[in-house]
Parts: C-alpha cells; sequence; structure tokens
C-alpha cells in the first residue's frame, strides 16, 4: 500500500516499511524495516533540510521528484531512482528472485535483529569510486567485494560515485560488506534493525560530492599552518631528543609546520600526559616549538591499561566499551615499563559522557600546556581479535554500530576543542566513517610497507579517499614498515615518494625505520628518518621537495578553501575536472592537484620515464622545459630522479618549476 507522507512517501507491504523522503538537493533518503521504522540508529546524515520537491501516486505507482533526481516507488514495493530531466534510470533496486526475497532481505539473528541485504540491479560500463580507503590496489571498484568494517589501512566509508551520474550513502555503521558484482550490487550488514540509505543525483562528479558535503557536512577550513611540512618518525623518546630535531631544522632553514610526539611519551597507555621523566618542560618545548613556526603534535590513543590512573573510574563509572561475555578487555598492548603486553580497554567514543571524560584529560593535559594538534591512532579501534559481535557500544550492539567508532572519537576533540574557544582543528586520524570530514579528520592510509607496490596502491586509494568525501588525506612517505637508509632501492622510493606527498593535501614523513633501538620494547623504537638521514644526495632533492611545497603553499589554501566551501577535494581523479573525456575515467596512476596541476607520480624502481594521458579540452604545459602539450593524447614524459613529471593547465600559473 502506498500513501504520502510529510512531502514523502510510504509504502507497507506484509511486515515491510519503506519510507522515501527528499533529503537535500538532488537526494533522496530511504530507511526500510520490518514492522516500524526506527530513529535510534546513529548514521551520518543530519536533519532533513528543506526541499522543493514533489510527489504524487498514479496507477498504482508513486513518484518524488526533488531536483534532478526521481524516486519511482511501485505497488510492490520496488524502489527506481531516475534522472528528473531525462528520466533516464540511475540506479533500481533489484529481486534477488522471482518469488524470495526481494530486493530487500532480512534473516533474523536474533532479539529483534537481522542480517539484511539490500540488492540493486548491475549496469554495463558501469564504474564505482570511493568507499574509503582499502590495499586492495583498485582505481574502478566495480567487480569488487569491499568489507564494511574498520581496521588498520582498511578505513570504511560506504559512500560511492558511480559513472552513471550518482552518488549512494549506506548510512549504516553496521559491520558487513558491498558485493559490487556483474550481476547486481548487494549491501549487506551482518545483524542490524533496518536499512538506511541516500541516493544523490548530478550533472558531474563535483555535483554530486557537493551535495554530499551538504548532507553530511563540510570539512572546516585548514588551518594555514597545516598546508607546510609535518616530520615524524617513529619515535622521539624524549623532550631533547625531539627538539634537537626540530633545532636542526632551524640551522639548515628548513621549513618545519608540525613536529609529532609519537605513543609512550606518557606515562601509562590512558594516562593522556607526558611522561614527565622524559618530558620535563612541555609548556616550554610547546613555546620554543611555536616561536620557530612549528606546532606539536601529540599521539592520543583511545585505549586504555589497566595500569593507568583512569582505568578504575573509566571501568567503575561504565566508560569503556562493554562486552557481551567477559570482561571489557579488547586487544593486547605494551605498556609504559613492562615487558611483554598487557590487556587494555577502549573507552566508548560513542558515549557522549566518556568522551567528556577523555577530552578533559585531554584539555588538563595537553591543551592547557599549548598542544593544539592531535594524532587519534589506533582508532578504528584496533581491536584484536576483530570481534564486533562480542562488543556493545553506548550506541547499540557492535555489528550495529562499530564503524561509526572513529567519527565519534573525533567529534569528541573537535567539540571539545570549539569549546575551548579553539577555532582552529585538526585530528590526524587513521580511521574515519561517513561525516568524520565534518570533525576536522585528516586521514592517513595506516601502517603500509615501505615498497613501489606499496606506493602504487597508495595513489589508487588516495583517490577513492576524494572521492569518499575526506579532502584531508596523506601517507606515510617511504612507507611506516621497514625501511632501509642503506638500500639505493629504498632511498629512491623515499625521493620518488616524498615527490608525490609534496602534492598530497597533506605532505608529512613518518616511518618506522631500521635500525630497532629500544631495549624494553625493540618493535617500539625505529631509527633516524629525518630529510637528511639517508645521505647527501637524497637530502639535497628532499629539501628541494621541501621548499616546491612552500611555494606551492598558497595554491594548496585555495584549495583547501575550494574543499571547505564545496566539498570539492584538491586531490581528484582525472575525470571530475574532465567528465566528458571518457579516457580520464580509467586513470588511477595520476590525478588532478586542484583544476590546475595534473601530477604523475613514478612507482617504478629505476623509471626515468613514463606515459600518462593528458585530459581533453586544453593543453598542457611543462613548467620546466616549457613544452606545450596537446590534450587527449597520451604523453611520455622525462622523469629524471630529481622531478616526477608535474604539467600545468595551459594559461594558469602554478610556481612548480620557482
Amino acid at each position: 500500500m502506498l500513501h504520502e507522507i510529510d512531502g514523502g512517501i510510504e509504502w507497507h507491504g506484509g511486515h515491510q516499511v519503506v519510507r522515501v523522503e527528499p533529503w537535500g538537493a538532488d537526494s533522496v533518503r530511504v530507511r526500510a524495516g520490518l514492522h516500524r521504522l526506527r530513529w535510534d540508529i546513529p548514521g551520518a546524515l543530519g536533519e532533513r533540510p528543506g526541499t522543493d520537491a514533489k510527489t504524487g501516486i498514479e496507477g498504482g505507482t508513486a513518484r518524488l521528484a526533488n531536483g534532478e533526481i526521481t524516486a519511482e516507488v511501485g505497488d510492490d514495493g520496488m524502489l527506481r531512482f531516475l534522472r528528473t530531466s531525462s528520466q533516464g534510470e540511475l540506479l533500481a533496486e533489484q529481486r534477488a528472485h522471482f518469488w524470495w526475497p526481494g530486493p530487500r532481505a532480512y534473516t533474523s539473528t536474533g532479539n529483534g535483529y537481522y542480517r539484511i541485504e539490500q540488492r540493486f540491479a548491475a549496469y554495463e560500463g558501469e564504474r564505482v569510486f570511493g568507499l574509503g580507503q582499502h590495499t586492495h590496489g583498485l582505481f574502478d571498484q566495480k567487480g569488487a567485494v569491499v568489507d564494511l568494517v574498520q581496521r588498520n589501512a582498511e578505513v570504511s566509508i560506504p559512500f560511492l560515485v558511480s559513472s552513471r551520474g550518482y552518488g549512494l550513502l549506506w548510512n549504516s555503521p553496521a559491520v558487513g560488506r558491498v558485493e559490487l558484482a556483474g550481476n547486481g550490487t548487494r549491501w549487506v550488514s551482518d545483524s542490524a534493525r533496518q536499512i538506511d540509505y541516500w541516493v544523490t543525483a548530478g550533472p558531474d562528479p563535483a555535483s554530486v560530492m557537493a551535495n554530499y558535503a551538504d548532507a553530511t557536512g563540510h570539512a572546516p577550513m585548514l588551518p594555514e599552518w597545516a598546508s607546510g611540512f609535518w616530520q615524524c618518525r617513529l619515535r622521539y623518546r624524549t623532550q631533547d631528543e625531539l627538539m634537537e630535531v626540530a633545532r636542526e631544522h632551524r640551522r639548515r632553514g628548513l621549513p618545519l609546520a608540525v613536529i609529532v610526539a609519537d605513543f609512550f611519551h606518557w606515562t601509562h597507555l590512558g594516562d593522556w600526559r607526558f611522561d614527565p621523566l622524559e618530558w620535563p618542560d612541555p609548556a616550554g618545548m610547546v613555546r620554543e616549538l611555536r616561536e620557530m613556526g612549528t606546532e606539536l603534535m601529540v599521539s592520543v590513543w583511545p585505549s586504555v591499561s589497566p595500569l593507568s590512573e583512569n582505568f578504575a573510574e573509566m571501568q567503575r563509572r561504565g566508560l569503556l566499551v562493554a562486552t557481551e561475555q567477559g570482561p571489557p578487555v579488547h586487544a593486547d598492548w605494551a605498556d609504559k615499563g613492562v615487558e611483554g603486553k598487557v590487556q587494555v580497554s577502549f573507552y566508548d567514543a560513542t558515549n557522549p559522557e566518556a568522551r567528556a571524560f577523555v577530552w578533559d584529560k585531554v584539555r588538563r593535559n595537553y591543551l592547557d600546556l599549548g598542544v593544539r594538534v592531535w594524532w587519534l591512532d589506533g582508532c578504528e579501534p584496533e581491536i584484536k581479535p576483530g570481534h564486533q559481535h562480542n562488543l556493545h557500544y553506548s550506541a547499540g550492539p557492535g555489528d550495529e554500530v562499530a564503524n561509526i567508532y572513529p567519527a565519534e572519537h573525533a567529534r569528541g576533540f573537535y567539540e571539545g576543542m570549539r569549546a575551548a574557544g579553539e577555532a582552529e582543528v585538526v585530528t590526524l586520524c587513521r580511521s574515519a566513517w561517513a561525516g568524520s570530514q565534518r570533525y576536522g579528520a585528516a586521514l592517513w592510509s595506516g601502517d603500509i610497507p615501505a615498497t613501489f607496490a606499496s606506493l602504487r596502491t597508495q595513489i589508487r586509494a588516495g583517490l577513492n579517499v576524494a572521492m569518499s568525501g575526506i579532502p584531508w588525506w596523506t601517507t606515510d612517505i617511504g612507507g611506516f614498515h621497514g625501511g632501509d637508509q642503506d638500500s639505493p632501492e629504498y632511498r629512491e622510493l623515499l625521493v620518488r615518494w616524498f615527490q608525490y606527498g609534496v602534492f598530497c593535501p597533506l605532505l608529512r614523513l613518518h616511518g618506522f625505520r631500521e635500525p630497532f633501538v629500544d631495549r624494553l620494547h625493540p618493535q617500539m623504537t625505529g631509527g633516524p628518518n629525518e630529510v637528511w638521514s639517508y645521505g647527501e644526495e637524497v637530502y639535497e632533492r628532499l629539501r628541494d621537495l621541501l621548499f616546491l611545497r612552500e611555494r606551492l603553499r598558497p595554491y594548496v589554501m585555495e584549495r583547501m578553501r575550494a574543499a571547505h566551501e564545496t566539498g570539492m577535494p584538491p586531490m581528484r581523479p582525472l575525470f571530475v575536472d574532465f567528465p566528458a573525456d571518457e579516457r580520464a575515467w580509467d586513470v588511477g596512476d595520476a590525478f588532478m592537484f586542484g583544476p590546475d596541476l595534473l601530477v604523475a607520480p613514478v612507482a617504478e624502481y629505476g623509471a626515468r620515464e613514463r606515459e600518462v594521458y593528458l585530459p581533453e579540452g586544453t593543453r598542457w604545459r611543462d613548467p620546466y622545459s616549457g613544452d606545450v602539450l596537446p590534450g587527449g593524447a597520451v604523453a611520455r614524459l622525462p622523469a629524471p630522479l630529481e622531478r616526477a613529471p608535474v604539467l600545468v593547465r595551459e594559461g594558469a600559473s602554478v610556481p612548480v618549476a620557482g
């Protein structure tokens, strides 16, 4: 049965309820469940915006037209989404079987929860981008099966952009997967209570991304200081060690925007404060760094050791993630001054009281000392083993809500900073979910290998992150795991990765380098990882790249302004700027950095030239040779070790070559 409700449409059939509502420009939201719809399940969408949508029911079909998208609901409850201007089909639900199940299936897992399936049709030639960050190495993800679960280096943001002109947000933080098969698309939640998804349409990918930002939140304006160089290694063990690196940057005249105090700077995991034996004057350290033009970023983990001074109170007040069975223990991890590992718990970031408790400790022990940049490491959360079904959060059972954790963790810091009067908020996060961008979350690609193959994977991963609505992104330059300073191949990798990193939204050097030197925890301290640590030849090249980034910073900030205002990511695939160029949709190893720079990273050892497709509709200038190249063709470009191919759109002025 179909009827109109409050500007939308509702269908009832058997025990199913399906509601379709306008939700922002050119967009609709669909919720479906058994018996009734629920309003207490967290998601990424805010309040319903007002629209000029029109609804009507005629001949057994209901239609909701909202700008460029029209939703049709048949008397059998089947949905189709059309482009309003052409009435062409964008996306349609699909039955799994002519008898049962239909496009939606609910299989009981007990106590009112279900294994949920939502099916859509597949289309010949469709390409799919977004879905967060993954290590599968794919650019176009059509044909892939993608887990919807948070893991180190695997970030679940269930928003995709289709070459057919629509975007779809699976507005459920439940653990599950999406299967982008040739015979249909299937979204699966392992154990949840209802379906919730949002579909938007636009004339081009930029419009789809703008609608998504409006629906889930715009990123704040990136602070100007954050567009510079971030220095990090695993790890600076003492205040003196960190300050010596910062002072060496100043002695050499090198720019340094951020330097990082990584984990183990604390007394115990979950104390959220400096160890006074190793960091005796953090306030003085912050003052001296700021006089140099450098911010201190501090690693803050969401895990709490039983040795922490906060553990007993947090357990007593119910601020730790609960377990369905057994004590609230979620992982084993090393703690300060303890040989071996201890059993740690994670605070419940979905609980407002727990977020407030953690922020109060952070404010007292860091912000009041002048620290204002946060590294939210391990924020998937990194549970071991990864069995969310045994966890129960304030927001609900683990299987139903777990993926929202990193967004809620970032939210606690964002809201705490704003309440403290801080207008600029940057949190570097190892995981994210839909809407994380509105909390000032910068995502990085996690603990990745230090190989050329990994670099190639990062290029594609970064472009899909951009299409997932996260404009602030970076990698560990040089990779995280490993890196032999004496290896010629690794030195070349570091240079090539740095050449790529200069054109990422954020520029950050980090890694777990050889040799390992910490006596108590040899796995917890890596070797030197400064720009001068790899020999004079590498240093000269990295130095030149640091100053290239400095020249680019005004251009970077213009791009960040666009990201803040329109949702347009600074780094993006070629097809975002050239959607009418069919060949641009296949390029996953080069990208646009803003509208005027085409970047073609070198990701093969020993390569000194590479081919790159130049989109049609404009011509491209080599800033080093001055040559002007036509669009719509593949060019073979020189790539000496001192630079990677970067082209400037004809008529633009960007100071790449100085």
